[in-house]
């Protein structure tokens, strides 16, 4: 791992010690047999979420070319990681984000109260980061982005924890479902991790080689050609 940033190298190691990356043969939805699977819903301790928000506001920062004014959450996964990364970027860089908001959305519209599908900053006219998990076939993505620009928000990005980087079923472009939705929107698509970095990272982990084979021969068969 040593030519990665620090801030990827401790995401990693915290994804590795407590499970939450795993190694082994697991069936995507895509019906593809992947060796590795990375479970983002298991970042449910205080010390776990810490990590994983430390690590989403520390790629921003090391993106200082991308500039928003909302972390936006879809509903339902986004909205913590939303809302916790709001809270770090304005620890570690209040002088840039002590005044940054959070929205997310809900799945279905509220007719009572205060109403509407958007609960937090509005974001009409305002330059919108949407932060979530991962990109699988990029439908919440783009049922995120509609939400936005139906409010008056500019999507300026989207964050996600890890980048698969194989191609889509049935993209003849071999295409990644990150590389269709930037895009299919033109924005850029920002992750954390890559199934490079793993790879790498499995050279000089100790009993790692067998795991390290088995991601290069997925990465050869089902890696993005774009």
């Amino acid at each position: 791992m040593a030519s990665l940033p620090q801030y990827k190298k401790d995401f990693l190691s915290t994804c590795m010690s407590a499970g939450i990356l795993k190694f082994g043969t697991f069936t995507l939805k895509s019906g593809r047999e992947s060796p590795y699977f990375f479970n983002a819903g298991s970042f449910y301790t205080a010390s776990l979420l810490r990590a994983l928000s430390t690590a989403y506001a520390r790629c921003l920062l090391a993106s200082p070319a991308v500039e928003f004014d909302i972390l936006f959450g879809p509903a339902y996964k986004g909205i913590p990681l939303a809302t916790s990364t709001v809270d770090k970027l304005g620890e570690l860089a209040p002088e840039r984000y002590a005044d940054l908001c959070y929205s997310f959305d809900r799945k279905e519209v509220k007719d009572h109260g205060e109403g509407g599908g958007i609960v937090g900053a509005p974001l009409k006219g305002k330059r919108v980061l949407i932060v979530d998990d991962v990109v699988t076939a990029g439908t919440a993505k783009r049922e995120a982005i509609g939400k936005i620009r139906g409010e008056g928000g500019v999507v300026v990005g989207i964050l996600v924890a890890l980048d698969r980087m194989e191609t889509v079923p049935g993209d003849e472009g071999g295409r990644s479902a990150i590389g269709m939705i930037g895009e299919e929107f033109g924005v850029p698509v920002l992750s954390i991790l890559s199934m490079d970095d793993i790879i790498g990272a499995l050279g000089d982990k100790e009993g790692g080689e067998g795991d390290r084979k088995r991601m290069v021969e997925y990465r050869e068969r089902f890696g993005a050609k774009v």
